[in-house]
């Protein structure tokens, strides 16, 4: 991660700007400290916080009129870091989900501002889409109004979070203001001819009545949101042009797997969908023994041409024309066809074609073995799709799973065809009796290309059979296609094209931007489906910007993956009517340092985004970054190898505690479970034993969770500490709620211990200058050796105390900047706590330096917690939060003098703690984080007793697939993955 040290050197101090808890806009003075009381009340903290953040001046106009641009011109770029989180759809409610996502967006934000960053952490709404337009039908009321109310609500339920989101850059994608821009970079794309609109096939969604791209239709055809089945109609859409952008877009994947910016499950997501295919054609000259189907050459597309080696059958599809063809002289074909078709995909039924017979294309080469000779059968076979290439395959049983079903089928005395192998001498004697799918050896079967890398081999084989006998071509293929935009709904930012009869589609010009949607309130009012567009004649009929003749404005809106794939650019420049943001924006502000959302988003989103990004900033900035010596024209943007998220944290759902009749299977509500033994509930009603399980949440489960209710009940801070604490960032969290008195526990040990320091009547420790660890403890041995008992007492605890708060200081550092192990910073600073408590001979001194740095730690994730310890600690200080300057705690250089040879090692298997073992400090000479220092601290684990006798079986660390070791070896999470039910 970025180390501030290395750019402090050389620069004056950044102006100070005081942050509050609550918000990112600075302050004009510092906040009063009110009297903090004994007892820990966390909600009425919140309140108590919250009103001292209304009541401060705040510089409101400001706040409002601020440049995008740092103010300070010392500071430099480096110095920012934008932090993001995917930006949420207002449908009304704050769910548990939201809350983890914008929790760990804010413990990040907070602890890059204390470290002296310039933070931008904004927040916006996701405004347009179906679910609004839906809801407005079925309530009679504009989705305007409907959406807005929504955004009010959870914007309220948001402020209860105490998040320090930037709310002066608020906007809604519903806002003209905002799709103005979309429809500018439409017109930008379409300037650029990576926009067109043409007659296409499309998915139509019979349930929402709209257009579907391709990636919103899953595998069964079905709609991602309705789940109504597609049924396809031609008709005339707008496509953005992606396809062009499918070298680069596959190219930079490579750039965002360094480091583990992005998460490897995500790339290899985009990866697949992207799809690219080195392939080949083959074409099998084919015959009939009577004679009745002409002789003629069936061309095949395959992935692995390698594998012709050991093709045994050809299969065609029942829809091919050939077969067809076939059928009107063949009853029986005829008859299979017919029963074929409601069939499942998987299904190995097949009908052989036994007059047919199929040539190899490996005939006409030399040096052939003589097995490869041979005729192949020809099926019918419903398992080959008609809509896939040709509508035929060579059938490989040795090497595809489906072939190998149906080949077993029908022909179950017949041995297999190996044309690779696992062993480097191509060596077929460890393959048993089923297929064999991944890369290898050519076999003896493939004559000269034995022992040949599969891989390496197949473009040879493929080039030799197309100079013997022009029966092959390579060719590469993509799974992407072009992403169609149009939808036919209202809720969505209009196209911003007129249609002439004369003239054609012609862009609306940029100064009658935005096309605004028109209201439409007897549609609602009378609950109509369909797109009032089409019907709103006032609004359709225009003027052609060309000859100025009648026009009619385009109907159709745009999908809302439009908005969500540039709404990111748009928050550093959210005031800007001129263009979507600034050149100057861009280069201060991105790409996005830090991108938070859900896995779900893998595909769709993050796709899109990474398309609009390299062809808007290509076309309009294109000096940002490029991947070529010079700069291309304006209009080819097709080289620029930006990326809009440096690093993207992808977090795992949260799953609720289910409770299940173990008799009916019925979902139980609350009220009717016993749980007067929480270890042992029972249903209320028989009496029986509830089935407890962890599952996503929903109303039909009733197992969702109010999150503003809950921190109604136990405080904002308490719970993100509950969040954070309960699981690592990507994996799933199964909300337990009883859980959370352990953190509450804690708090209160924290604040009671911030008491004790601070004695009504006293002063507490002063020095002249900042405490330095390295001149306290550096003192000679002739010094330590004159100390009384007393003295050398409080000599030990102060060391206790000080080595756990750097070693403290090590690991939340740690877990803040990798972001996953966060789950490890609470465990770290409750460490802490228990060490400074266990510890009272230490002086007044450490003690106090201790706990102001667990304070300080414990800010990110607890802000209100922190403030109301400060105000104890330092009652005529300032707020804990001082925008640009850097107050985060660093280690100091002292661990070196304090003696200690061996630390204690939590241990946890895939975030959860299973023992703590004792092991030696690191050797000063071994480097943090790599792979040695990970297999040293598994092999000194592993020397203890109870790590044998505990980490066994599915707990045995070195099954390990991943091993995060905070610095030290304090805590070090084994990721072992879990076996398949």
């Amino acid at each position: 991660m970025h180390s501030v040290a290395r750019k402090i050197a050389g620069q004056s101090r950044p102006h100070l700007k005081l942050a509050s808890f609550w918000s990112a806009s600075p302050r004009k003075s510092i906040l009063r400290r009110p009297y903090a009381t004994r007892r820990l009340d966390l909600p009425a903290l919140d309140q108590k916080w919250r009103q001292i953040q209304k009541g401060s001046e705040r510089f409101e106009e400001d706040s409002r009129n601020r440049s995008t641009l740092n103010p300070n011109p010392s500071q430099s770029t480096g110095d920012r870091m934008y932090i993001l989180s995917m930006f949420p759809y207002p449908s009304g409610n704050l769910h548990i989900g939201h809350l983890r996502v914008y929790t760990i967006a804010d413990v990040v934000a907070r602890f890059r501002r204390l470290q002296g960053y310039d933070v931008l952490l904004p927040m916006g709404w996701d405004a347009f889409g179906l679910p609004a337009e839906n809801a407005a039908i079925e309530r009679g009321v504009d989705p305007a109004v409907w959406t807005r109310d929504n955004i009010a609500r959870m914007k309220e339920q948001l402020g209860s979070m105490n998040a320090s989101f930037d709310w002066s850059r608020e906007f809604a994608t519903c806002d003209p203001e905002f799709y103005k821009h979309t429809q500018n970079i439409f017109l930008l794309l379409y300037k650029h001819g990576l926009v067109s609109q043409k007659k296409a096939a499309v998915n139509w969604d019979p349930v929402d009545n709209t257009v579907l791209a391709n990636e919103q239709v899953d595998a069964d055809g079905r709609s991602w949101r309705s789940g109504a089945k597609i049924v396809q109609r031609e008709l005339e859409q707008w496509f953005f042009h992606i396809t062009k952008f499918k070298e680069m877009l596959l190219q930079d994947l490579e750039k965002l797997s360094e480091d583990d910016a992005w998460p490897e499950r995500v790339l290899a997501m985009q990866k697949n969908w992207l799809g690219r295919t080195e392939g080949a054609y083959y074409e099998f000259p084919v015959h009939t023994d009577d004679g009745t189907i002409e002789s003629q050459k069936l061309k095949i597309y395959t992935t692995r041409p390698e594998t012709i080696f050991a093709a045994q059958f050809i299969a065609l599809s029942p829809h091919s024309s050939i077969v067809q063809q076939i059928a009107r002289g063949d009853e029986s074909l005829r008859d299979f066809v017919e029963r074929v078709k409601d069939l499942p995909p998987d299904t190995t039924e097949g009908y052989q074609i036994s007059r047919m017979r199929a040539t190899n294309p490996l005939k006409f080469l030399e040096d052939v073995p003589e097995a490869n000779l041979e005729y192949l059968p020809v099926y019918v076979a419903p398992y080959v799709r008609g809509d896939y290439e040709t509508g035929a395959i060579m059938g490989v049983p040795a090497h595809d799973a489906r072939d190998f079903a149906f080949w077993t089928r029908h022909r179950p005395g017949e041995s297999l065809k190996y044309a690779v192998s696992p062993e480097s001498n191509g060596s077929t004697s460890s393959l048993k009796s089923g297929p064999y799918l991944e890369a290898g050896y050519l076999t003896p079967i493939t004559g000269s290309y034995h022992k040949m890398a599969s891989n390496s081999a197949a473009k040879d084989i493929v080039s030799q059979i197309k100079s013997a006998s022009n029966l092959a071509e390579s060719n590469t293929k993509w799974r992407i296609r072009d992403w169609l935009i149009s939808r036919q709904r209202y809720w969505g930012t209009p196209i911003p094209i007129n249609h002439c009869r004369t003239c054609g589609p012609q862009p609306v010009p940029d100064d009658q931007l935005p096309v605004v949607l028109p209201k439409v309130d007897n549609h609602w009012a009378n609950g109509r489906a369909g797109n009032p567009l089409e019907s709103a004649t006032d609004w359709i009929n225009t003027s052609c910007p060309k000859c100025h003749g009648p026009a009619k404005r385009d109907t159709d809106t745009m999908d809302t993956f439009v908005d969500s794939s540039w709404y990111y650019m748009r928050f550093p420049d959210s005031n800007n009517s001129e263009a979507p943001i600034s050149e100057a924006a861009a280069k201060s502000h991105l790409p996005v340092d830090i991108y938070i959302g859900g896995v779900e988003h893998a595909i769709l989103h993050l796709l899109y985004a990474r398309f609009v990004y390299k062809a808007v900033m290509g076309i309009l900035y294109p000096e940002m970054v490029s991947n070529v010596e010079e700069i291309k024209p304006l209009g080819s943007p097709l080289n620029f190898s930006g990326e809009p998220f440096k690093r993207l944290i992808t977090q795992g759902m949260v799953h609720g505690k289910t409770y299940t009749d173990p008799g009916s299977g019925r979902f139980l509500k609350p009220d009717e479970v016993d749980l007067s033994n929480p270890t042992q509930p029972k249903v209320v009603a028989s009496g029986k034993t509830v089935k407890v399980t962890f599952e996503k949440m929903s109303k039909s489960k009733h197992n969702g969770v109010d999150p503003t209710a809950f921190i109604a009940k136990y405080g904002s801070d308490a719970t993100r500490a509950h969040i954070l604490f309960q699981a690592p960032v990507g994996e799933v969290l199964n909300w337990d709620g009883d859980k959370i008195l352990g953190v509450t526990r804690w708090l209160r040990r924290v604040y009671d211990f911030v008491w004790s320091i601070h004695k009504p009547g006293e002063p507490l420790p002063t020095l002249t200058t900042e405490f330095n660890g390295e001149v306290y403890f550096g003192r000679s041995a002739s010094e330590l050796q004159k100390m009384d008992e007393k003295e050398a007492a409080q000599w030990a605890a102060d060391v206790e105390v000080w080595r756990m708060t750097q070693t403290t200081i090590i690991s939340v550092t740690n877990a803040l900047e990798k972001v996953y192990p966060l789950n490890t910073m609470v465990p770290s600073l409750m460490g802490l706590t228990n060490v400074l408590i266990e510890n009272q001979a230490a002086s007044d001194l450490i003690k106090h330096e201790a706990v102001l740095r667990l304070v300080q730690m414990m800010a990110p994730i607890m802000p209100v917690f922190a403030e109301e310890c400060w105000s104890i600690l330092k009652p005529t200080g300032r707020s804990i939060f001082v925008e640009g300057e850097r107050t985060w705690p660093v280690p100091d250089g002292s661990l070196r003098l304090l003696g200690r040879s061996r630390i204690n090692c939590a241990v946890q298997v895939n975030g959860k703690l299973r023992c703590v073992v004792d092991i030696p400090t690191k050797p000063v000479e071994m480097a943090d984080g790599g792979i040695e220092f990970q297999q040293w601290v598994t092999e000194e684990i592993l020397k203890s007793d109870e790590a044998q006798a505990k980490l066994i079986g599915d707990m045995d660390i070195r099954k390990a697939k991943k091993v995060f070791v905070v610095k030290g070896g304090a805590i070090v999470n084994y990721a072992i993955p879990k076996k398949k039910q």
